[in-house]
């Protein structure tokens, strides 16, 4: 999150707080690694709030580089692969499966990539004004590319699941993306993840709806197994 030191660790906190409530609602095992997406998000917040404070300090130098890279790893290697990992687990649709599986895939090979450019080439935060700007010299050739690639892999599973509500997420991200492209071009790695997790509030809303239909569900089941036993006499 950008702006200031306060708001990254407020907004961690805020968000991991947010999490901790979804995750009570998840209902079904391959609804958690979805439900713990606010932590994640939380987690790079609190990373990127380190920065606020160390990149001043040069005494600070090694946790400054450690909380880069935290940040920087979850922003570019964690994303492409646990949003659609997350979507698949939780589809039910085999056709439906099978697309996201492939952008799966592509979420794959696009974080290997950073992984191979975060080990390869110079990374370095520096504040501008009320942002943090991550410099690199990342080849240039591969940047738009690759961040089309990246916009494939972490928002196009949400507009294919037929999970109930999560294209909203699909929408509100891609709105994210898009004011932070326009307004905060050189921040965008910062900037859109302060957006995307304000996210997080309709992650705690898709689940939350997911379980009251399903114990609406399990209610009416129990129903209509009690109405059918009470027609028979109870055995001596």
């Amino acid at each position: 999150m950008c702006f200031s030191p306060e708001a990254s660790f407020a907004g961690g906190a805020i968000i991991c707080a947010i999490g901790a409530v979804t995750i009570r609602k998840v209902h079904r095992p391959s609804q958690i690694l979805f439900a713990c997406i606010p932590f994640f998000f939380g987690l790079q917040q609190f990373a990127e709030g380190l920065l606020w404070l160390t990149i001043p300090l040069t005494q600070y130098q090694g946790i400054q580089k450690f909380a880069t890279y935290i940040f920087m790893t979850m922003a570019q290697v964690i994303w492409p692969v646990l949003i659609p990992l997350s979507v698949l687990l939780m589809e039910g649709e085999e056709r439906k499966k099978k697309q996201i599986k492939i952008l799966l895939i592509v979420g794959g090979v696009l974080s290997l990539y950073y992984v191979i450019c975060l080990m390869s080439f110079h990374l370095s935060p520096k504040i501008v004004g009320y942002h943090i700007k991550y410099c690199n010299d990342f080849p240039e050739s591969l940047a738009n590319v690759a961040f089309l690639f990246y916009l494939i892999a972490t928002i196009t599973p949400l507009f294919i699941s037929s999970v109930k509500r999560i294209h909203w997420m699909g929408i509100l991200m891609s709105l994210s993306c898009l004011v932070t492209a326009i307004f905060f071009t050189q921040y965008l790695t910062s900037v859109w993840c302060f957006f995307a997790a304000l996210i997080s509030a309709v992650i705690y809303w898709i689940l939350n709806d997911l379980q009251k239909e399903f114990l609406l569900t399990r209610f009416r089941l129990l129903r209509i197994h009690k109405d059918e036993n009470a027609g028979y006499p109870e055995s001596e």
